[in-house]
């Protein structure tokens, strides 16, 4: 259940207009563009790790790492704010934490490659923005950063590979944001229908239990 003690200064209502029933933490999560400059309690932001730290991986060999930063820190944020692609920074600028994920490639266990690594971070991240929206965060995942970049100011090593960037915080003021970026706030949410991505019976054939 989403913590109603964590009340939303700007009520913005984006909640998922589901087909089928979900739990209400899955569908109270979205991701903003506007983030408020109110820090993240330490405690939540370690609440958020250890949901992360709990979610299922192939072998259990949990290939995920994190690199946080906080506004508490300027140097350490402005170092991996510079990471993100200039449309990413003109609003991440203003979150209160911002993070990048990074999955480790090979098995510890022999060595091979886990070709899973990439699915198992995106379980973690999951249960971590599970974990916020419960908690009355939010986070906004991003693809938009230099890889290479993050690689060489980290020293992230060989083996190891920058998934995503994320920005973490409070729901903002969308009067904060251009009016290009608040066109996005607003815009309504959409998912394709189960019955596209559902199959049985071959490839394409929606299943008859979602039609």
């Amino acid at each position: 259940m989403v913590n109603q003690a964590v009340k939303e200064e700007y009520a913005i209502d984006k909640s998922s207009d589901t087909q089928h029933p979900i739990e209400e933490v899955l569908q109270h999560r979205w991701s903003p563009l506007a983030f408020s400059e109110r820090a993240v309690e330490p405690e939540k932001l370690q609440s958020l790790l250890e949901a992360a730290r709990w979610a299922a991986s192939s072998y259990n060999e949990q290939p995920w790492s994190f690199i946080v930063a906080t506004q508490d820190n300027p140097e350490a944020f402005q170092q991996l704010l510079g990471c993100l692609a200039e449309g990413n920074q003109e609003w991440a600028k203003d979150a209160p934490v911002l993070m990048l994920s990074i999955a480790k490639l090979h098995f510890e266990r022999n060595g091979t490659e886990n070709r899973h690594a990439f699915h198992d971070v995106g379980a973690a991240v999951a249960n971590l923005a599970t974990q916020a929206t419960a908690l009355g965060l939010k986070i906004h995942q991003m693809a938009g950063f230099d890889i290479d970049q993050a690689k060489e100011i980290y020293g992230i090593p060989a083996g190891n590979e920058p998934v995503e960037a994320i920005a973490l915080g409070y729901l903002g003021d969308p009067a904060t944001l251009s009016d290009r970026l608040q066109q996005r706030e607003a815009s309504p949410r959409t998912r394709k229908a189960i019955a596209e991505f559902v199959f049985a019976g071959h490839w394409g054939e929606p299943s008859p239990m979602v039609q």
